[in-house]
C-alpha cells in the first residue's frame, strides 16, 4: 500500500514511517522544510512539498495514495485554539477527496480530557466543544461518507530524549521556573506509551482497523504525576514539590489546564481487535535515563 503521512518527519511519524516501510508499505510524507525534506530521503520515503496550511497539497497527497495517516499537529498551546482552526479544516480537505473512496484515513487524537478519574476506553467518545482540538470528531465524520475513517489516540509518548508528551512542556517549566512542580498531591495519573509502541498500532489500523473506530496506542494506563516530576526533578537536579490550583498558571503557563488534569487510558479493546501487544519500556524507566531531560 502507498500511504500518505502527514507530519511524517516529526517524532511520532518518522517512526510511523519506519514502520510502515518495514511492513513493505511506500510513503509518501509531507515535508514544509528542507530538513523535513532531508528526514524524509534518509528515511527512503517519497516526499511531498507542503504544510497543514497549504490544503492543495494535503488534497494532492491525499487523493494521489491507498491510505492517509495523519500525525501533523502545530503544537502550539499558547494559540491553541488557531492550531485546532488549521487542524481542522486540513482534515476536511483531506476527507473531502477520500470520501466515497472506502481508502483507510487515521486522524491522531488523544486520551486527554476525556475520562477524569477513570481511564478512558475505546467506546468513550469525544465531547463537542471541549478542547480547541476536534482532529477526532472531524475524521470520523466521514465514515458514513464512504472512507475508512479512524482516530489513533495517542497518551504522553515517550522514546527519545526530551519527548514526553505534554510532559515535555512541564519539564520546560520546571527549567524555567527552578522547581519541578506538581499540584496537589499529585496522584493525578497520566497515560503513557513508548513510540515504537505507538507506530505499529498506526499500521495494525491501516491495514485491518474498522470505519469509525477508535484505537488506544496505551502501554500504561496512568502514571502518577508526582513519579513523573520527581524523575524530572532529578534529570534537571531541581527541587520538586507540591503547589496549590492557584499557582498552577504561573508555574505551567498554558498547560496548567493539563497538569492537575486525569490523562488515563485502557487499550485493552485496541489490543484484542488489532492484536497489538506493547514490549517496550515503560514511561518512569525511560525519562530516568540519564540525560534524558538534559
Amino acid at each position: 500500500m502507498r500511504v500518505f503521512v502527514t507530519g511524517a518527519a516529526g517524532f511520532v511519524g518518522s517512526a510511523v514511517v519506519q514502520e510502515l516501510l518495514g511492513a513493505g508499505h511506500t510513503v509518501l510524507g509531507l515535508a514544509r522544510s528542507d530538513a523535513n525534506v532531508e528526514t524524509l530521503q534518509k528515511l527512503r520515503a517519497e516526499v511531498l512539498r507542503g504544510s497543514l496550511e497549504d490544503l492543495d497539497s494535503l488534497r494532492q497527497g491525499a487523493a494521489t495514495t491507498d491510505g492517509t495517516i495523519h500525525c501533523a499537529f502545530i503544537h502550539d498551546f499558547a494559540n491553541f485554539a488557531e492550531s485546532g482552526r488549521i487542524d481542522k479544516l486540513a482534515i476536511e480537505a483531506m476527507g473531502e477527496v477520500l470520501a466515497g473512496s472506502n481508502k483507510p484515513f487515521i486522524v491522531t487524537s488523544g486520551v486527554a480530557g476525556l475520562t477524569p478519574g477513570r481511564a478512558a476506553t475505546e467506546d468513550d467518545v469525544a465531547p463537542a466543544g471541549d478542547l480547541p482540538r476536534v482532529s477526532e470528531q472531524t475524521g470520523l465524520s466521514f465514515a458514513p461518507r464512504g472512507v475508512r475513517a479512524m482516530a489513533v489516540r495517542l497518551p504522553q509518548v515517550h522514546g527519545a530524549p526530551g519527548k514526553c508528551g505534554l510532559l515535555s512542556y512541564l519539564a520546560e517549566s520546571a527549567r524555567r521556573n527552578g522547581v519541578a512542580a506538581y499540584v496537589g498531591d499529585g496522584t493525578n495519573r497520566w497515560a503513557g506509551a513508548h513510540v515504537l509502541d505507538v507506530a505499529p498500532v498506526y499500521r495494525l489500523a491501516l491495514e485491518k482497523g474498522k470505519a469509525g473506530a477508535r484505537y488506544h496506542a496505551v502501554s500504561e494506563e496512568g502514571v502518577p504525576m508526582i513519579e513523573m516530576m520527581r524523575a524530572v526533578g532529578k534529570q534537571l537536579r531541581l527541587p520538586v514539590k507540591s503547589i496549590s490550583s492557584d499557582d498552577a498558571a504561573g508555574q505551567f503557563g498554558p498547560m496548567a489546564r493539563f497538569a492537575a488534569s486525569d490523562l488515563q487510558g485502557s487499550s485493552t479493546k485496541t489490543q484484542a481487535e488489532l492484536g497489538w501487544k506493547p514490549t517496550h519500556i515503560g514511561l518512569i524507566e525511560d525519562i530516568n535515563q540519564p540525560g534524558y531531560f538534559a
